[in-house]
């Protein structure tokens, strides 16, 4: 499994579209996407322009599917909401270890 954690910050009077854009990708991605085991988004606590977006894809496939979807052109249309560059930590996922934890139900 292949872990995600982007950090963005996003420009205030923007936040609209931007949570209505990320919205259509993280929804899209958990129900569309069968390599998509994950897509969480967060919004830090101290500050409220910066958001997380935590991510589990199956493999390399299914993260090129993800980046193929029609809901990730949705979430890319709207770069422009951004305040900054976008922070990405790739990871591998340990525990849970059983893929089935990450793709059943």
């Amino acid at each position: 499994m292949i872990a995600k954690w982007i950090k963005v910050r996003i420009k205030p009077e923007q936040r609209q579209r931007f949570l209505d854009a990320i919205g259509v990708d993280a929804l899209g991605s958990e129900r569309d996407e069968p390599g998509c085991a994950r897509f969480n988004v967060l919004q830090d606590v101290e500050d409220e322009n910066i958001y997380y977006f935590y991510e589990v894809y199956a493999d390399e496939d299914a993260v090129a599917a993800h980046r193929a979807a029609p809901h990730y052109a949705v979430w890319r249309a709207v770069s422009d909401t951004l305040d900054g560059p976008v922070e990405r930590i790739e990871c591998r996922s340990v525990f849970p270890a059983d893929p089935a934890y990450w793709i059943s139900g």
